[in-house]
This record gives structure tokens, sequence and C-alpha cells, in this order.
């Protein structure tokens, strides 16, 4: 029998103590953190870039094949991404948490050393938060806080006719990680003693329970002397996320599905499920990739970074919103993919 250690055993001030009790501050932003009544942040003339998540059991996440440390790693990086995708750097975070009384010390512990993981990989601050009872279930919000020069920040709503479309990295991964994740956990509710077969396939798992934010992205960027268009971060999907940009940059655009990219182990695993890696890619999610335009004349540059891949380009709002596929054929995008039938 593990160690157990009852939450109310140490009170609400006791529980936050023990659990932030060694933070170092790394950013000179962050003049005062955890343990006054609020944080006090400073910038220093850069403007402050905010975003809150909401992450619910059973909506958001389900414990039965979810990791507490890998949760904790991956609240943060969900929000981190927001801040990236606003091309702004991520300094700060504070994290609210609702549990009930099944989850002990040691489980927050679990949470609390992913959370600090992330933190220490991006160079983020925790500098503050809250606890509370819950009547059943593990709640999280968490709120991030970035800074950017001033107007440096880029929006949705800015993409240019004529612009490159671009994302980074792989997509449909993770889709295909909670397919997986959800079959054995499907398995072993029926057969508890069938033992769970993920083997070969740690790399879509591994992008579902454990994501990263592209801070290299911003990083090249700021290299290379590149200011995306318009920018956001592939949670939802990229047929869903594109959809957004075209909307709020009043533009139609012309997506190549040949150019997705799709890493070889996320096509392995489609398969296997008789899926289609393109439909996983297009209406999967979570993957925490950025999406971003860029005007053509930035082609050169772009074509130095191996993780970004020109996968279309934005076209006058009457074109419509479309996706030619390796066929030939052309359809129109729709939130769930592509509507074969429009």
């Amino acid at each position: 029998m593990e160690n157990r250690t009852e939450i109310s055993t140490l009170g609400e001030f006791g529980l936050i103590d023990h659990l932030t009790k060694n933070i170092e501050l790394k950013n000179a932003s962050s003049v005062v953190g955890v343990g006054d009544d609020a944080a006090v942040i400073d910038h220093f003339g850069k403007q402050t870039v905010i975003t809150t998540d909401l992450l619910i059991e059973g909506v958001h996440f389900d414990l039965v094949y979810t990791p507490l440390k890998h949760l904790g790693y991956k609240t943060v990086v969900v929000n981190l991404s927001d801040i990236y995708a606003m091309n702004a750097i991520p300094t700060q975070i504070t994290l609210g948490l609702g549990f009930s009384n099944r989850f002990s010390l040691e489980a927050l512990e679990d949470f609390y050393e992913g959370v600090y993981a992330a933190c220490e990989k991006y160079g983020v601050d925790l500098v503050g938060g809250d606890t509370s009872s819950s009547q059943k279930g593990f709640i999280i919000s968490a709120t991030a806080i970035g800074e950017v020069a001033p107007y440096k920040f880029v929006k949705r709503s800015t993409a240019q006719k004529g612009d490159l479309l671009c994302c980074s990295g792989d997509l449909g991964a993770a889709y295909l990680g909670l397919v997986f994740l959800e079959r054995e956990k499907r398995i072993f509710l029926e057969s508890p003693e069938v033992k769970p077969d993920l083997e070969g396939e740690k790399y879509v798992i591994g992008r579902f329970l454990r994501p990263d934010a592209r801070k290299d992205i911003i990083d090249f960027f700021e290299k290379s002397g590149l200011t995306p268009s318009s920018m956001m971060d592939i949670s939802d999907g990229l047929s869903s996320e594109i959809l957004h940009i075209c909307k709020q940059s009043e533009l139609g655009c012309l997506l190549y599905e040949e150019k997705i990219p799709i890493a070889e182990e996320t096509r392995r695993a489609a398969f296997k499920f008789e899926l289609d890696p393109t439909a996983c890619a297009l209406s999967g999610g979570e993957d925490y990739e950025l999406l971003f335009t860029l005007p053509p004349d930035d082609y050169e540059k772009l074509v130095l970074n191996e993780q970004i891949s020109v996968i279309g380009y934005m076209t006058e709002t009457g074109e419509g919103k479309k996706i030619k596929t390796k066929g030939g054929n052309i359809f129109d995008i729709s939130a769930q993919g592509w509507n074969a039938f429009g």
C-alpha cells in the first residue's frame, strides 16, 4: 500500500506552502510571486499578453489513462502555446485547482512535478494560484502571462491575399494517441486482467499525453527577422483553425492535401484503425502546432527551417476555402475536415 497523506491534514495554506516551497523566480519581470495577496509583474515597456484555460476532468481529460505528472505538464504547455501563437514570450503562469477528497497529497505532488518540469523547460515562473475542494473530480484553471515588444503581437485577422499558409511540426498524432488510449481503456474496463498493448505507439501517445509548445518556431522568427501576417495554435484540428484565419482575415484559401505534414508513425497508427491520416490531421486537434501566414517574399527564409511546411496560400474570399486532394479533386474545407459532398 503506497503512502497516502490526506490533504485535510495540511489545511489550505499549509497545502499551498508545501506545493510551492521550492519556487525560484527566473524572470526579472516577476517582482512578487507566490506567498502574498497577489503577484506583481513589470514587463519593462513591453506589452502584456494574457490567456486562460479551464480544464475539467471527464470533459478535457480522463484520469484512467492520464498520469497526473503528464497532466500538470500539459496544463502549462497548452496555455503557453496560446502565448506563442501571439508571437509573444510567456513569462508567468498562475494555477487554480479544485479537487475532491479522492486526491491525496502525493497525487497533487505528482501533478505539480509536471507543472514545474514545464515551467523549467520554458523558463516560466509560477507566481500564484488557488486551491479549493470540489464536489467531485479535478478542475484546473490556468492563466499564462507573456510579453511582446510593442505592437509585435500577431493576430488571426491580419493575413493578406497571396500569403503562404504554413504550419509547424506534424499533425494528427495527438488524435491517434487519444484513439489508442480510449481503445485500451475500453478493453481494461471489460477485462482488467488484459495488459495494455501500447507498444509501437509511443510517438502518438506521447504527442497526446505530453505535448510541447513551439517556442523554437517563435525563436526562429526572431532570429530570421520574420513576422507572420497572422497566426494561431492548432488545438482543434487544422481545418477548424484555417477557417478561423479565413473568417477573421476575410479571405479564402487553397490547401494542398499532399503538403500537410504527417509523421510516418501517425500514418501507421491511422491505418491500424482504418482511419484516413489526412482526416486525422484536419479534424483531430490537440497537436499544439502553430498555423501562420507569411508573405511569399519570405519563402527563402522559411525553407531553412525543416520544422515548417508550406501547405497552401490565401485567396480572395470569393474563391472559397478549398482543399486540393492528392487525386486532384477540389473540395470545400469544413470544420470537420473537408466536405466531399459540397
